[in-house]
C-alpha cells in the first residue's frame, strides 16, 4: 500500500526549501498517489462493464517519469487480461506530455541528444537515454509525411525554388544529398514552404519530379517562379506550368560571373554590370548589356555569353513595377530559410538517415513559420498589379 500524501509534511518541506517539482520534489508522492488512484478507477469501470466474471489480479510495477521526477507506479491488473489503462498505457514510461513537448522543442532548435538529455535532467531530475529521445522525435516522421502530402492551393503568385546539401549515411558511408526546398507566397501574401524533397544530387530532372508533385497536390498555376541558374531549370518549370514566368536569380548570376573575372578587374566590371541589372527599363538594360559586351567581351567572352544566353529569364523582372521586382529578382527569400536550416544543423557533421534530417528541418520550419503571420509589405497593391499583368488568371481565386 502506498503511503498517503501528507499535505502538512509537504508544506513544511516546501517552507524548508525543498523543491516542489523535479527529482525528490515534494509533489512526486502526490503524482504517484493520484495516478494510481485514477488507474484504480479505470479498472473499476472496466470490471463494471465486464459480464464474464472478470476480477482484479494484483498489480504490476514499472518506473515512470514525470515533471515531478521518477517514481515506481503500481498498475492494477485484471484476471482476463482485457484491461487497457488509458492514463498511463502499458508501455508508456512518462505521465506528462510536457516532457515530450520540451524534448521536441529543444530538438527543434538544433540541440544534440546529449544536450537534450542534460537539460531534461536539470529541469525535471530524470534521466532519458538518447534512444528514448530518438523514439520521441521519431514521432515527427508521420507528421512530416502528412505535411509532405497535404493538399495545396490552386494558385501561388510567387514561388522560389532552391536546394541545400547535407551529408547522410548510406550503406556505411556518408554521401552528399540535396534537399530541394519550395517556398511560396500564397494569396494572402504570407510565406509558406510547400515541400522538402531529398535526392542524391541537384538537377533539372529531379526538379521536374518536384514540380509534378506540386501539381498532383493541387497546384494549377504559378505566376512567377524565381530560381538559380541551373541548366534546364526554366524548361522543367515550363513543362509542368507552361504559363509561369521564370526569373533567374540576378545575385546568383553576378556571383557566377565574378568567378571568371580577374580580381584586379572586379571593381570596374561590377561598375559596368550594375548599369545592366539596375536599369529602369528593359531597353535601358539591353543598351547597358551591349556596352558591357563591347568593353569586356574580348577578355571575358564566357561571362558575356552567359548573360546573353540567359537574358530572356534574367530580364523578366524589368517589365514589373518596383514592388514586384524586389520580390522576384533574387532567391534571397528561400536562402533565408536555408540559413535557418544551417543554424539548426551547424553542429551536425552528418545524419544517420534521411528521416533524421527531414524531421529536424521540419521542426525548424514549424518554428520559423510562427513568425510568418503577416503579409509582405504593400501586398494589396502587389495583388492589384498582378491582376493586371496576369489578366484573368487571378479571377477565380479573387472571386472577381
Amino acid at each position: 500500500m502506498s503511503k498517503t500524501f501528507d499535505f502538512e509534511e509537504a508544506l513544511k518541506a516546501v517552507q524548508s526549501g525543498q523543491a516542489i517539482t523535479g527529482k525528490d520534489g515534494v509533489l512526486a508522492p502526490l503524482v504517484k498517489q493520484l495516478t494510481e488512484a485514477a488507474l484504480e478507477g479505470e479498472l473499476d469501470s472496466h470490471l463494471a462493464e465486464d459480464v464474464t466474471g472478470n476480477r482484479r489480479n494484483g498489480k504490476s510495477k514499472k518506473t515512470v517519469k514525470s515533471t515531478s521526477g521518477e517514481f515506481e507506479l503500481e498498475t492494477p491488473r485484471d484476471r482476463a487480461g482485457t484491461f487497457e489503462p488509458q492514463l498511463v498505457k502499458k508501455h508508456q514510461r512518462t505521465v506528462s506530455d510536457e516532457i515530450e513537448a520540451k524534448i521536441l522543442s529543444m530538438f527543434g532548435v538544433g540541440l544534440s541528444y546529449a544536450d537534450i538529455a542534460s537539460q531534461v535532467e536539470e529541469l525535471y531530475g530524470i534521466s532519458v537515454s538518447t534512444a528514448t529521445i530518438s523514439t520521441i522525435t521519431d514521432k515527427l516522421i508521420d507528421q512530416v509525411k502528412a505535411w509532405q502530402a497535404r493538399p495545396l492551393d490552386t494558385l501561388y503568385p510567387f514561388v522560389w525554388l532552391d536546394a541545400i546539401h547535407y551529408k547522410i549515411r548510406h550503406k556505411g558511408r556518408y554521401q552528399t544529398k540535396a534537399v530541394y526546398t519550395v517556398l511560396a507566397l500564397n494569396m494572402d501574401g504570407k510565406k509558406e514552404v510547400l515541400g522538402l524533397y531529398l535526392s542524391e544530387s541537384e538537377g533539372a530532372t529531379f526538379w521536374l519530379s518536384v514540380l509534378t508533385d506540386l501539381s498532383n497536390r493541387g497546384v494549377e498555376d504559378i505566376l512567377i517562379a524565381s530560381v538559380d541558374g541551373l541548366t534546364g531549370f526554366p524548361e522543367a518549370i515550363e513543362s509542368i506550368f507552361p504559363a509561369t514566368e521564370v526569373q533567374l536569380c540576378i545575385v546568383h548570376q553576378i556571383r557566377n560571373s565574378l568567378r571568371y573575372v580577374a580580381a584586379k578587374n572586379h571593381k570596374a566590371f561590377i561598375t559596368d554590370l550594375k548599369r545592366v541589372y539596375r536599369a529602369k527599363s528593359l531597353a535601358e538594360a539591353e543598351a547597358a548589356l551591349d556596352e558591357l559586351e563591347s568593353l569586356w567581351d574580348e577578355k571575358y567572352p564566357i561571362v558575356i555569353k552567359s548573360w546573353r544566353t540567359k537574358w530572356v529569364h534574367l530580364s523578366a523582372y524589368f517589365k514589373y513595377p518596383e514592388d514586384i521586382r524586389r520580390i522576384i529578382y533574387t532567391t534571397n527569400a528561400i536562402e533565408a530559410v536555408h540559413r535557418q536550416f544551417r543554424k539548426l544543423t551547424k553542429t551536425k557533421g552528418g545524419f544517420p538517415n534521411d528521416d533524421s534530417l527531414l524531421k529536424l528541418l521540419y521542426m525548424g520550419l514549424q518554428n520559423a513559420s510562427k513568425k510568418w503571420t503577416m503579409p509582405i509589405q504593400n501586398w494589396n497593391l502587389t495583388i492589384s498589379q498582378l491582376s493586371i499583368f496576369f489578366e484573368g488568371r487571378l479571377d477565380a481565386v479573387l472571386k472577381l
